[in-house]
């Protein structure tokens, strides 16, 4: 690949990464505070499902918020998903760990004075090594291990 190239791409993907995750820790964090500013809503509230609500006012808007205990008697046709954040972090790693790592296999991932591997072998014990770590993890997650919270971190 053609080295200046190859630098825009890698300014350009590491900026959409940071982005992206700032964009996503921000999501995280508004719904921490909303979670943590709900406030007892009234019987009539209650009675309906509603567990918590509240009231604020953002650009000369005033907004009514209200968390479900479970759902709503009918769901409303346009819901809004706070996803594409998360996702767009993950997909933006993804492409920076591929540009940087796997692009760049003979530069970043081959020490020959350790081990004289080839590309494909360096990107294999790579990627294999993140696929047995969730492997793992996600064994653990199925064990009596998960309800030790400090012994399972």
């Amino acid at each position: 690949m053609d080295p200046y190239l190859y630098d825009w791409l890698n300014l350009v993907v590491r900026l959409l990464h940071v982005v992206t995750a700032i964009a996503w820790i921000g999501a995280s964090f508004y719904f921490i505070w909303l979670d943590n500013s709900l406030e007892e809503p009234p019987q009539w509230k209650k009675d309906k499902g509603i567990k918590g609500d509240l009231w604020s006012i953002h650009g000369g808007g005033i907004y009514e918020v209200a968390k479900y205990q479970l759902s709503p008697e009918k769901m409303p046709k346009h819901l809004h998903w706070f996803k594409w954040e998360a996702y767009s972090t993950w997909i933006t790693g993804i492409l920076l760990l591929t540009l940087i790592y796997y692009v760049g296999a003979s530069s970043y991932m081959i020490d020959p004075s350790k081990a004289d591997l080839a590309p494909w072998q360096a990107i294999g014990l790579g990627v294999g090594s993140i696929v047995a770590g969730l492997l793992v993890y996600e064994l653990l997650c199925r064990t009596p291990l998960v309800d030790k919270e400090l012994l399972f971190g």
